[in-house]
């Protein structure tokens, strides 16, 4: 099991993994949970996949096990900047607009990170540590791109499940209904994964 952090400067390197990488959120977001995203040849993708956006893979022999993807707080195409910020400022509507209890940030050292999944293939008994690795290298990704916090949505159940994994992730909003309970929180990389 290795992991590996892909862009769009990297894709020459690592070409069939960065599709393997989108089959993989395909098969979690549209085929497993039902969601209505884009998709196209069996991959899935949004307005976030981006020059600016990375993905970070853990992967086996070319199969996908987890991933997530990383976007800068300062990114903008066109009308679009980053998931959180966007739904808060209501272009997003299957997300509330009342996901923060502040104004979204934009600041360099703040990425956020969405998409976060874990496939279905892994079994039981290696869950935990292929999440950990997915943990371990975005942090370090994340880092190596001058990130000092990361922001996500995620399953207010991880909220607990992060300090598994060795981050605090502090809610920074409501809990939401959104295809199950979820909340935004924001997970400082100063002190983590030493």
């Amino acid at each position: 099991m290795e992991a590996t952090t892909l862009s769009y400067t990297n894709l020459h390197n690592h070409g069939e993994l960065f599709a393997n990488f989108f089959r993989a959120r395909h098969e979690t977001f549209i085929s497993r949970k039902r969601w209505d995203l884009p998709q196209v040849d069996g991959m899935e993708f949004d307005q976030y996949d981006t020059a600016a956006s990375r993905w970070v893979a853990v992967h086996d022999r070319g199969q996908i096990l987890a991933g997530v993807r990383l976007i800068p707080t300062t990114h903008q195409v066109g009308i679009y900047s980053y998931m959180i910020r966007d739904a808060q400022r209501g272009l997003l509507p299957s997300i509330p607009s009342h996901l923060l209890y502040e104004e979204a940030p934009i600041a360099s050292h703040i990425w956020e990170c969405s998409r976060i999944f874990v496939s279905e293939h892994v079994p039981a008994q290696q869950r935990m540590s292929v999440h950990s690795q997915l943990i371990r290298e975005m942090v370090v990704s994340a880092r190596h791109l001058g990130a000092s916090k990361v922001l996500g949505l995620i399953p207010a159940v991880a909220v607990r499940g992060g300090r598994r994994v060795g981050l605090e992730c502090v809610p920074t909003g409501p809990v939401l209904d959104i295809d199950g309970a979820h909340v935004c929180v924001e997970i400082s990389l100063a002190t983590k994964l030493h």
